[in-house]
């Protein structure tokens, strides 16, 4: 009934082998989507607490902090709704 398919991994880009067996057991369990990452990224992400990495590098960007005028990185995308402030302005305001 089952037969292999290949997937890519949505992590990696890699190709991997969602098997026949691996199939029926997703069918047994009731489980509906397939799997979308390949072995070792899910051992990857349960290794990391299901946190995603980038090779252990945040994505950093740019801002301006509210309280200095300093130039400073942050670990999300500024919003021009809410205040950033850098490192030193940070822990002062803490």
């Amino acid at each position: 009934m089952f037969e292999d398919k290949t997937l890519v991994c949505k992590d990696c880009g890699s190709e991997f082998i969602f098997t026949a067996g691996e199939q029926e057991f997703y069918a047994e369990k009731g489980f509906q989507n397939e799997p979308s990452r390949c072995k070792p990224c899910r051992d990857q992400r349960k290794a990391n607490g299901g946190r995603r990495t980038n090779g252990g590098r945040r994505e950093m960007h740019d801002a301006i902090c509210a309280e200095c005028g300093a130039h400073t990185q942050v670990p999300f995308e500024p919003r021009n709704d809410r205040p950033i402030y850098c490192s030193d302005c940070y822990q002062a305001r803490r």
